[in-house]
């Protein structure tokens, strides 16, 4: 290989994936393609990582990213409608024993002490869905990254902890940005998927969105930075 830039190529498929950038606590989003800082996250998942990482992240903050979403086909080869953002709900504080001490530490106060009803959080995810995700690195941070990736510290998953993988994530890194989507081509060709939209790091004909997800540090106290990048729909183009 090359001591110049690698290109790391990941895999995201699974039944749901949620990839938040502007949550609260009462609605937990999604956007419909991998953020940033899902991908580090994961990144860090598998290097076993934690705390703030601010070194680490600054390192990586230059990397470029692109995605590419691929939707299932019909009989006739031809892409089937995106399924909806699955709504789901979870009660925080339930069926808790205000009687039992340690019970009575999970159920949800105010400021003032008050204890308070349960609450309900809603969470969306994206359903069936399959991405391509390209990061170009330094050869040093490539071969770490492969490292974790086939042999991650702690469990991989799409954004949350429920949402698990089917396929696996690392799936190689290449000495071009050619090679890496001729071989993500292939893997989609091979799951009768077919490119639905992409995901630029750039300002070009489409829709431009501004998102705060790039991270600067993890832990306790996050702290994250904008990007601008462009949605482009595949029928829009030629890829």
């Amino acid at each position: 290989m090359s001591e110049q830039n690698q290109y790391l190529l990941l895999w995201l498929e699974g039944p749901m994936q949620a990839w938040g950038h502007d949550s609260k606590f009462g609605v937990r989003d999604t956007l419909s393609f991998p953020t940033r800082s899902g991908v580090m996250g994961l990144l860090c998942c598998a290097r076993g990582a934690g705390g703030p990482q601010t070194e680490w992240l600054e390192e990586m903050a230059v990397s470029e990213m692109e995605v590419r979403a691929y939707a299932r086909t019909d009989r006739n080869g031809k892409p089937i409608m995106r399924e909806p953002a699955l709504r789901d709900f979870h009660m925080v504080g339930s069926g808790y024993d205000k009687n039992n001490p340690w019970q009575k530490l999970l159920i949800p106060r105010s400021a003032d002490g008050k204890a308070h009803t349960a609450k309900i959080t809603h969470r969306y995810y994206q359903q069936d869905t399959a991405f391509a995700v390209a990061l170009k690195v330094t050869a040093e941070q490539a071969l770490s990254l492969e490292e974790a990736l086939q042999n991650p510290v702690w469990t991989l998953y799409l954004g949350r902890k429920n949402c698990v993988p089917t396929e696996l994530i690392y799936q190689g890194v290449f000495d071009s940005a050619e090679a890496l989507w001729s071989h993500s081509e292939q893997l989609a060709e091979q799951k009768q998927r077919v490119l639905s939209y992409r995901v630029v790091e750039q300002e070009a004909d489409g829709e431009v969105l501004t998102l705060n997800d790039v991270p600067m540090q993890f832990g306790l106290n996050k702290r994250y930075r904008d990007r601008r990048v462009t949605l482009l729909e595949a029928i829009n183009e030629e890829v």
